[in-house]
């Protein structure tokens, strides 16, 4: 695929997007939930190898590449690693799915009920580098814990500033102000989002279109208008912690919207189980997320 035909396939597949980008010190989590635990390893270089050698079990399994999952979101580890004998992005893009790389670089502390993102002087760098090794685009993610309108217009004005930075370097970026899903006042926060999202797109030059990656709303096509804005490629929804029933029964009732989960396509996934195991398993998961972002 082209970068044309990879824009084609994100506008309009009918998929999802698996988010495969656990890093740092998210990898020990998942690790854990494969079924290997922290005395598996010594270095984080041999971290980075088993989380590297799960991430290839994946790519590779053959219902991975059945048309269902339409893009891949990738740790910068894995961008640079190889799959099936060719580079990760490579071999992505030959089984239909269209790469795109964690740019971020973690969270700050937390200041008027979100977590911004931290500096990233590298950006640049690293996204010239990304699109030469063929991905098309990014992914970088803030959260909102409150509905603070202070705290909230920051998260989403930054991702804006950095998704603009990333546009200019040629690729697209997914802008991510996750929403906690456990915060109580998460409807009435939302539409706070909702608005300083609408306020970044107006701002946002014609011609240009990013992504949003958002929590399921709480009140049900909260988000409808956003899928079907023209400086907006596509609308994910990220699990936030949901089981995959949870995250597939709320993302159902958000028609436009598509999954993008990491935590409810790879719960079941275990380390001992045979190749047909996890095949079976991980197509259950994939025929599951794939009916509900297409419902």
């Amino acid at each position: 695929m082209n970068f044309e035909e990879m824009r084609q396939r994100i506008a309009t597949g009918q998929g999802f997007i698996a988010a495969l980008d656990q890093s740092g010190g998210s990898t020990p989590k998942a690790l854990k939930g494969y079924g290997i635990e922290e005395g598996a390893w010594t270095t984080e270089d041999e971290m980075f190898g088993l989380i590297h050698e799960m991430r290839q079990r994946i790519i590779e399994a053959p219902c991975f590449g059945n048309g269902k999952v339409i893009g891949a979101i990738l740790f910068e580890k894995t961008m640079d690693g190889q799959s099936g004998g060719k580079s990760v992005p490579h071999r992505l893009a030959e089984r239909g799915i269209v790469p795109f790389l964690k740019v971020d670089k973690g969270l700050e502390d937390e200041r008027d009920g979100a977590q911004l993102m931290k500096p990233n002087p590298g950006l640049e760098d690293m996204c010239n580098r990304a699109r030469d090794l063929g991905v098309f685009g990014t992914k970088m993610r803030s959260v909102v814990k409150s509905a603070n309108p202070a705290g909230i217009k920051a998260a989403v004005h930054q991702q804006f500033a950095e998704g603009a930075r990333i546009l200019s370097c040629g690729l697209v970026p997914i802008l991510e102000p996750e929403y906690d899903i456990t915060a109580a006042d998460r409807a009435e926060g939302e539409k706070i989002m909702l608005a300083a999202i609408e306020e970044g797109l107006d701002a946002l030059p014609e011609g240009q279109q990013i992504m949003l990656k958002l929590s399921i709303p709480k009140d049900a096509g909260l988000y409808s208008g956003l899928t079907s804005h023209p400086k907006v490629l596509r609308v994910v929804a990220l699990s936030g912690g949901y089981s995959t029933d949870e995250a597939c029964q709320h993302l159902a009732q958000n028609p436009g919207m598509i999954a993008s989960f990491s935590r409810g396509l790879l719960q079941d996934l275990r380390a001992t189980q045979s190749d047909e195991e996890f095949d079976g398993t991980l197509s259950g998961a994939i025929d599951q997320i794939h009916a509900a972002s297409v419902a």
